[in-house]
């Protein structure tokens, strides 16, 4: 399972997101958690689609399963995980 959070660096929202991410991680020791900034990275992003941040990816398998804008809650988080399970 991969979580990816896209941000940017002048984005306060992105500064909660990340330190929910951050709390998943030890929740998650099994997922691939990484962070894109969108500035630094904006082929990626665009490629992904990604229009506002924060804004969290989960794969499973490299398919994409779910997909949010805004800050998710740790709650919101672990039951979009769930959907990368197998």
């Amino acid at each position: 399972m991969e979580l990816v959070l896209y941000t940017s660096a002048f984005c306060a929202p992105c500064v909660r997101a990340r330190s929910v991410l951050n709390d998943a991680e030890t929740l998650l020791p099994q997922a691939l958690i990484s962070e894109v900034d969108v500035l630094s990275h904006l082929a990626e992003a665009e490629a992904a689609g990604i229009t506002s941040t924060p804004t969290l990816v989960v794969r499973r398998d490299g398919v994409e399963v779910f997909r949010a804008s805004g800050v998710p809650s740790v709650q919101q988080l672990l039951a979009a995980a769930a959907l990368a399970l197998d």
